[in-house]
Formats: structure tokens, sequence, C-alpha cells
């Protein structure tokens, strides 16, 4: 890897005008990962949203992502994010708010203040 090229996988990236809307995340469920739902609302007032899994290796996978035209929309494709998983692992298994690393293109940490 060059030191030009990321040294982090994004999922998401957040531009200038948009921000942060929230980060949901599992609590770690063994030989399986942690599932987490990243949001940014973008410039145009919409929701920009996705969902995967991150397994023990760090590697990402099952990338969905979508649009929600709203925040009520958004929190709904919160909620039956939360309605599968509880039926496919249990109840106690819920995407919680949680907080979020922020990185540079070229890989350094940030603090989490937007500017």
């Amino acid at each position: 890897m060059s030191s030009k090229e990321p040294k982090v996988q994004a999922i998401m990236n957040i531009g200038d005008g948009e921000e942060i809307a929230g980060m949901w995340v599992t609590p770690h469920i063994e030989e399986t990962g942690i599932y987490k739902l990243l949001a940014k609302k973008r410039k145009d007032g919409k929701y920009e949203w996705a969902h995967f899994i991150q397994r023990d290796n760090g590697i990402k996978e099952g990338v969905f992502t979508g649009v929600a035209d709203s925040k009520e929309q958004l929190l709904l494709v919160h909620s039956l994010m939360n309605q599968q998983l509880s039926k496919i692992f249990n109840e106690h298994i819920v995407l919680k708010q949680a907080d979020y690393d922020m990185y540079t293109v070229d890989g350094v940490k940030r603090d989490n203040s937007v500017n």
C-alpha cells in the first residue's frame, strides 16, 4: 500500500455540507461479528444509510445501502433492521446508538466533531 492510499476501509464518506445522522451497532455476536447501521444527512436533506456486518477479522460484508427522505423514514429503517435481527438471533440483539471513529482520506484519525 502506498502512502497516498487510504489506510481505512470506509463504508460511508462525509462530504462538505453533510453531517453524521447516526451510528447504531449490535452487541458482538459470537462467530458472526457486529451488525452496524450508519447514516448521514446529505445537503439535499435526505438521509443516506448503509447497513453491514463487520466480521471479527475487520472485514465488512453484506453491505446494503439506501436513502430515506426524512428522519422518520431513517428511524423506520432502523426499526425494521432491529425486527429482523431479533428474529434471526434473539430479542437482545438490536442496533443501539454508538460512538463512531472518523478518519481523513489519508487514514489519520480525527475527533468526532463536524466542521
